[in-house]
């Protein structure tokens, strides 16, 4: 039995070498089908992958507090002609480190909570300046698993508690200040605070197109102070200074003379972002209603606020790329078709011009089923090169869009090994019936054929 195989393939391959031209384009259809199908599939696993990379950036297990500034509503006219006097809107401290604490001391489920004050500053040291961003924040930012230190260590509760002035460095930051000596002990000044470096943060690989998909800030060019630091040397806007109460009694006269100006919304709030650390993420959901309704009655009713689950988001997004997914891969599989149904047409096309070799080996003991065996074995051997010609062209293809265009693509072994399965499928499928009807060609009829 494997004898008889081993012969009916040396015969099928035989007739591919002498048709050289004629199997390269049956082939061709297969060939780009296979390619469409990996680098398809290529660009989907690489968007897949952006977005678990992306999860992986703001938290898996991370609820997100930003404030919101309220867009001022001016007076409006009655049909009379007549001003109607401005509503005023129930006062709202704004989201303050009171919040951060009554989020980590009274809901159940919350592993940690990190606020953020951002100052957009100068940092300055030996004569050379850049702008960067000063991060208050409490240690619990430093116990994430996102953030590692390269060098030192971090400020601890002691320093925090009082407000000292230390600072713990991005990578960048260490390049761009410290490339002839040592971060570690060395002041570095920012804004009108001098800060002393205490530690340096390993890098974070950020691309620009995460950095602007998600919002985020590049941590390697940020300076972290303890945040009572910031709150006490910098800036602190739940703080009433005599400018505020100035400003407040200039806005009342002009208010009250009808000459007030538009002005742009002041932003009175303390924090400038708040991550609530959720200890499972069954909970992750649940943490945030109560956060945003914990929220709303410290404020007063007023949604100065956004809470949002970063995992969540993705997760849909996610979702969303796996049915894109499928359809690029559905439609790229039409080619495969199509390749599919040339070689069918070929080998028909084969079969009437071989009827008199079909009858010459009927004639000398072959059996239908060796017939059979020759033409299947034929287009499974035109689809099996298709498909290795296409697996090599599709991955070159993706690694040029990814050089191109700067899209990520992912070649997966596993969309090789589909691409390739279903190829051979498609010889398999589209080979029956020209192998069928070769098999059927009555002997004697077929050596009469010229």
């Amino acid at each position: 039995m494997l004898q008889k195989l081993s012969y009916n393939f040396l015969i099928a391959v035989e007739s591919i070498v002498q048709n050289k031209t004629r199997a390269l384009l049956t082939s061709l259809g297969i060939i780009f089908g296979v390619a469409s199908v990996i680098a398809m599939l290529a660009i989907g696993q690489g968007a897949e992958q952006e977005i678990l990379q992306q999860i992986r950036i703001l938290g898996a297990n991370n609820v997100i507090v930003r404030p919101v500034v309220e867009q001022e509503e001016g007076p409006i006219e009655s049909s009379t002609g007549s001003t109607l006097p401005q509503q005023k809107r129930p006062y709202s401290p704004g989201l303050t480190m009171a919040d951060a604490r009554s989020i980590e001391e009274t809901i159940p489920g919350v592993a940690a909570v990190s606020p953020e004050i951002v100052v957009e500053t100068n940092a300055v040291r030996a004569g050379f300046r850049r702008s960067t961003k000063l991060v208050g924040v409490t240690h619990a930012h430093f116990e994430d698993d996102r953030v590692r230190l390269a060098e030192g260590t971090a400020f601890t509760e002691q320093q925090l508690a009082n407000a000292a002035p230390v600072a713990v460095i991005g990578a960048d930051v260490k390049t761009r200040f410290f490339a002839q000596a040592p971060a570690i002990g060395n002041r570095i000044k920012c804004g009108s605070v001098w800060l002393t470096v205490v530690g340096v943060l390993e890098r974070r690989a950020l691309s620009t197109q995460d950095i602007e998909d998600l919002g985020i800030r590049d941590y390697n060019y940020d300076i972290y102070a303890p945040i009572n630091t910031v709150l006490l040397r910098t800036l602190n806007r739940a703080r009433v200074s005599e400018q505020d109460i100035e400003a407040a009694a200039e806005e009342e006269s002009d208010d009250e003379n009808g000459a007030a100006a538009q002005q742009a919304p002041v932003n009175y709030h303390q924090l400038d972002r708040l991550a609530v650390q959720v200890e499972s993420s069954a909970l992750v959901s649940p943490v945030a209603d109560v956060v945003s309704r914990m929220l709303r009655r410290r404020h007063n009713d007023v949604v100065d606020y956004q809470v949002v689950i970063p995992e969540q988001l993705l997760e849909q997004e996610r979702r969303t790329q796996t049915i894109f997914n499928i359809v690029l891969a559905a439609i790229a599989s039409i080619s495969l078709i199509v390749g599919g149904i040339g070689i069918m047409n070929i080998m028909l096309a084969s079969v009437m011009e071989r009827i008199r070799e079909i009858g010459v080996r009927r004639s000398v003991g072959a059996k239908e089923t060796d017939i059979v065996q020759q033409f299947l074995i034929e287009a499974l051997t035109l689809s099996f090169a298709g498909g290795l010609l296409g697996v090599a062209l599709g991955i070159g293809l993706s690694m040029g869009i990814e050089w191109t265009t700067g899209i990520q693509t992912v070649v997966s072994i596993g969309a090789v090994l589909l691409a390739f399965v279903v190829s051979a499928g498609v010889g398999l499928i589209f080979g029956l019936l020209p192998a069928k009807r070769a098999a059927e060609q009555n002997p004697v009829e077929a050596l009469r054929h010229a």
